[in-house]
């Protein structure tokens, strides 16, 4: 999760470094909890003169969505992270193919964050983090979004504080 010091520049601090919620892993729990139990009761109910090729079509179908609703979700989380250095955001996502942006602390105007009743619940939100050019760069599923919220804030205004004290 953590990157490595050649993608750091000379100096660079990480601040924070975090996947994003494990929220996105609750429906693929839940998703392999009732495929464990419709296989069981599948092969349990299955009429003997389908035995055993009925079990292997079964298990392959089953593995297939295990794959597909579980495995996947799963790598996506594993392989998805922000990192807020002192100089900028950082974001890494992708399984075979990586994409990452990254955004200067110098180009955000704004910062703001969004949670919904699930995700204050679950303690995390969407940090939107605004600048002059484009769209804003909204990251969803933050843990702890306050906190981080307040992290980039500081960042931001101690950056501010030293363009003061160099005038």
């Amino acid at each position: 999760m953590a990157l490595s010091k050649d993608e750091l520049g000379r100096g660079e601090i990480i601040i924070a470094s975090m996947r994003t919620h494990a929220k996105a892993l609750i429906v693929p729990v839940i998703t392999l909890i009732a495929a464990a139990a419709v296989i069981g009761a599948a092969i349990a109910l299955m009429p003997t003169d389908w035995q055993p090729w009925g079990g292997y079509g079964l298990a392959a179908v089953a593995a297939i969505a295990v794959i597909a609703w579980v495995v996947v979700p799963l790598l996506k989380w594993m392989t998805s992270s922000y990192t807020i250095t002192d100089r900028r955001i950082i974001t890494r996502r992708g399984i075979l193919t990586r994409i990452g942006h990254d955004l200067p602390l110098k180009r955000i105007n704004n910062v703001n964050y969004e949670k919904s009743l699930s995700d204050r619940i679950l303690g995390c939100g969407t940090l939107v983090l605004e600048t002059a050019a484009g769209q804003p760069l909204r990251l969803p599923d933050v843990p702890n979004v306050e906190r981080v919220h307040v992290t980039i804030t500081e960042l931001l205004f101690a950056d501010d504080n030293d363009d003061d004290r160099a005038e």
